[in-house]
């Protein structure tokens, strides 16, 4: 029989580890990452006009990666960013607010500027074709997929944070989906302003 305080102590020991690695995970999973981030693209804005990274140049900006089509978390999320926006009034003026589609295929220009004015002037819609959002996506580090549903239609599953660009064109945070609106607009301004 081995020796039952060895056991007792690779328990502890064992416990001990997952505990701090918990710790470790939940104190920095919103903390910006320090692998290569973002990728050059060239994209259509929803009033048809071309754009590039460099949106992300001398303004701090909001974005989130979403779509049109989203039953619940992507209106939360805009209707959350209107709100932030109006929250820091004149000392947010300079934040730049943005929806990176991730359904291109049903998200045109058109669509997307009728989507996200609904929420505010202050947000502009982005979309270009499939293989452009994809790797636009990937560059920022995002996720999304197609899921078929039974209907024979789908819906989109993907990253729900929202991306915190400062004024340089570098992420620095992130605001996970459902944070407490207070908290969220000292991050905005204590990262970005």
């Amino acid at each position: 029989m081995k020796n039952p305080f060895m056991l007792i102590a690779t328990t502890i020991c064992a416990a001990f580890f997952c505990v701090l690695v918990g710790i470790l995970f939940f104190t920095f999973k919103d903390e910006p990452r320090n692998s290569k981030f973002g990728t050059a693209f060239s994209l259509v804005n929803d009033k048809g006009e071309t754009v590039d990274q460099s949106i992300f140049k001398g303004n701090p900006s909001l974005v989130y990666f979403g779509y049109t089509h989203c039953p619940e978390v992507c209106p939360t999320t805009l209707f959350e960013v209107a709100g932030y926006l109006n929250q820091l009034g004149e000392e947010g003026a300079p934040i730049k607010s943005y929806l990176f589609t991730v359904d291109p295929e049903r998200d045109t220009p058109e669509i997307m500027n009728g989507y996200v004015t609904a929420f505010s002037d202050r947000i502009t819609g982005v979309t270009g074709t499939p293989e452009e959002m994809k790797r636009v996506i990937a560059g920022w580090k995002a996720f999304a997929e197609k899921v078929p549903n039974k209907s024979g239609g789908y819906s989109m599953s993907h990253t729900m944070d929202l991306f915190l660009i400062g004024a340089d064109g570098r992420l620095k945070g992130l605001i996970p989906y459902g944070a407490d609106s207070d908290d969220a607009v000292e991050k905005i301004r204590s990262r970005l302003l």
